[in-house]
């Protein structure tokens, strides 16, 4: 059952990043009204499609973890550990670049993605 969670994680991701860029925040992206931060409305699209596709980024984090859980092995603390850092490498280097780092969410997550490793390494 675990791999049927996985799976379904995977492909909502895929539907939620797809079906979200072109109904939602294209169509958002035309309007003329959005919070202009640090100037523009430019921060604030790019704030809003980043922080859409994190979420599928950590769904698929999720996967990852529900496959290791159903194929455990010898070590699946440090396989979690090892995921989580991933994912939040990814979602920094994501905040990082969208934002050209204004947005200061990237420290937080790279923060975590060494806490994260250093939990593989010393566990």
């Amino acid at each position: 059952m675990l791999l049927v969670g996985s799976f379904l994680l995977i492909f909502i991701g895929f539907v939620h990043s797809y079906l979200g860029e072109k109904y939602l925040l294209i169509r958002l992206f035309k309007r003329d009204n959005l919070p202009k931060l640090l100037g523009s409305d430019w921060f604030t699209k790019r704030v809003l499609r980043f922080a859409w596709h994190l979420t599928t980024l950590a769904w698929w984090g999720f996967a990852a973890i529900l496959y290791f859980l159903s194929n455990p092995s010898g070590n699946v603390r440090a396989e979690i550990l090892f995921t989580i850092a991933i994912v939040f490498v990814l979602s920094g280097v994501v905040s990082l670049v969208f934002s050209r780092g204004k947005h200061l969410s990237w420290l937080f997550f790279f923060g975590i993605a060494c806490a994260s490793m250093f939990g593989v390494i010393y566990s």
